[in-house]
This record gives structure tokens, C-alpha cells and sequence, in this order.
């Protein structure tokens, strides 16, 4: 294993590549689909689904886009298999999550290489929409509803990841404890808790799901891309009653814990 002067610069490199990856990620679900303003192709020049079918440029587009979502789900999912978590953990010891954490990010948007899934994604203007909302009032408050749940949603997800232990998640606990001699993190959790975890592996699911369908406009590519990322959490969604138990007494201690100060202000 390197030493701690190469273990912490490398988790911090990681990180910072992860957090300008998740920026960039709001950008792509969020801000361009809401703030990109109305595409030049009105409602007049889009095909219908029949003839988008048969147009060569828009199903070269869609199997573009289908290869660069299939290519992130590909990596996001075998590099989470047991095996896969062995050998990185055997070459790359307490870097493991680390390192799974930077080729997540370089799947999706690399700060300093090509871009993939968010750079060369391909936009089709002339696609069939499932929905517009062009005419008012509509245009007007069918944005500013998504923007307002949008704004929910993304402060949702980050409270849930500070919940979920961020700094944990991003790897860079696991190369403090191992800094200090603690051992593995995750060693010190419960059963309990260890079995949510192997359930849960997208603790944010309902609230990505929001960011993806609810948009002004649901294009042909927009369609692309939230049914399979919807297909995909819904697969790795696996929590069972024992699971709902457990989170439940989680949130009446967390509750319990918050109001006790109240509780002394009163005596």
C-alpha cells in the first residue's frame, strides 16, 4: 500500500473530479433542459414518432446516445460486483472506493479528457416530443414549477448524501481511517446497516427520477435518457420490509435526538 503522503493527494483528486462531475450533472439534467430557452425548431418542423423511426439522422443519434447511457451503466454496475471489488481492492487496498468513484465520474464527464455521456450526448431538435409546454400560460408556469421542484429535488439529494455519510461515499474516509489505524468504515457499522447498504445502492432514487421526468419539454433523447436511468434504479432498488424497519427507527432516533434540546428549554 502507498504511504499516507500519496493516499491522501490521490483521494482528494478523486473527490474534486467527482464534485466538478456532479456540477456538471446538474448542469445536464437540470439547467440546460429548464434555462436552455426554446429550441429553434418549433412544433411545426418536429416529426412524428412514425417518421422519426424512419429518419437515419435521428436513429443514428438515439443509438449514439442508447451506446454512451449503456456504456456508464455498464461500468457503474460491474465495477460494483464482488469481484471487481476484490481485485481493486487487492491492487488498490483503501483506494478502492476511490477509484470507483473516479471512473464513475470519468464515464460521465471528465474534467480534463474528453467528455463521454454529457459532452458528446446528442440532442434531437427535429424528434417527436411527448410533451411541450409552448403555449401560455403554460410556458410560463409549467418552467417555474419544474424549476422549483428541481431546486427541491437536488437539495433533497444532497441532504440524503450528507445523511448516507458523503465523505464515506466519496472515499476519502476510508483513507483517514486507514491514516489513523481505525480500520475499514464500513467495518464499524451494523448488521443492520450493512444489509440497507447492499439494498440501497441509489439512496436518491425518487428524488434523480423528479429531475429527470418532470421538464417542460420530454424530447425524444430526454425520453432516451429517463427511462433507462428509471429502469436502471429501479433495478438496483431492492429494499424489503426489514430495510423499511430499520430506516424508520433511524428517523424516529434522529427525530428523538432533535427535539431533546426542546424538551430541556421546556423544563
Amino acid at each position: 500500500m502507498a504511504p499516507a503522503l500519496l493516499l491522501v493527494p490521490a483521494a482528494l483528486v478523486s473527490f474534486v473530479l467527482a464534485f466538478g462531475t456532479g456540477v456538471e450533472f446538474v448542469r445536464f439534467t437540470s439547467l440546460r433542459p429548464l434555462l436552455g430557452g426554446v429550441p429553434e425548431s418549433g412544433p411545426d418542423v418536429r416529426q412524428g414518432w412514425l417518421a422519426a423511426l424512419q429518419d437515419p439522422s435521428i436513429l443514428a443519434s438515439l443509438a449514439w446516445d442508447l451506446g454512451l447511457l449503456l456504456l456508464f451503466m455498464g461500468q457503474h454496475s460491474l465495477m460494483a460486483t464482488e469481484t471487481v471489488k476484490a481485485w481493486s481492492s487487492r491492487y488498490f487496498g483503501v483506494l478502492q472506493r476511490s477509484l470507483y468513484v473516479t471512473c464513475t465520474a470519468l464515464a460521465l464527464q471528465p474534467l480534463i479528457l474528453p467528455q463521454l455521456v454529457m459532452r458528446y450526448w446528442e440532442s434531437i431538435p427535429r424528434g417527436p416530443v411527448l410533451w411541450e409546454a409552448r403555449a401560455e400560460p403554460w410556458a410560463t408556469w409549467v418552467p417555474l414549477l419544474c424549476f422549483v421542484l428541481h431546486i427541491i429535488s437536488w437539495l433533497l439529494i444532497f441532504s440524503i448524501l450528507l445523511v448516507f455519510d458523503y465523505a464515506e461515499l466519496m472515499g476519502l474516509k476510508q483513507v483517514y481511517y486507514h491514516i489513523l489505524g481505525l480500520g475499514e468504515p464500513l467495518a464499524l457499522k451494523s448488521p443492520r446497516a450493512l444489509r440497507l447498504f447492499s439494498h440501497l445502492r441509489h439512496p436518491v432514487c425518487v428524488e434523480l427520477l423528479t429531475v429527470l421526468w418532470v421538464v417542460p419539454t420530454l424530447g425524444t433523447d430526454r425520453l432516451l435518457l429517463a427511462l433507462l436511468l428509471t429502469l436502471y434504479l429501479g433495478l438496483a432498488h431492492g429494499l424489503d420490509q426489514h430495510d423499511l424497519r430499520y430506516l424508520r427507527a433511524q428517523l424516529q432516533r434522529k427525530l428523538h435526538l432533535l427535539s431533546r434540546p426542546q424538551d430541556g428549554e421546556a423544563e
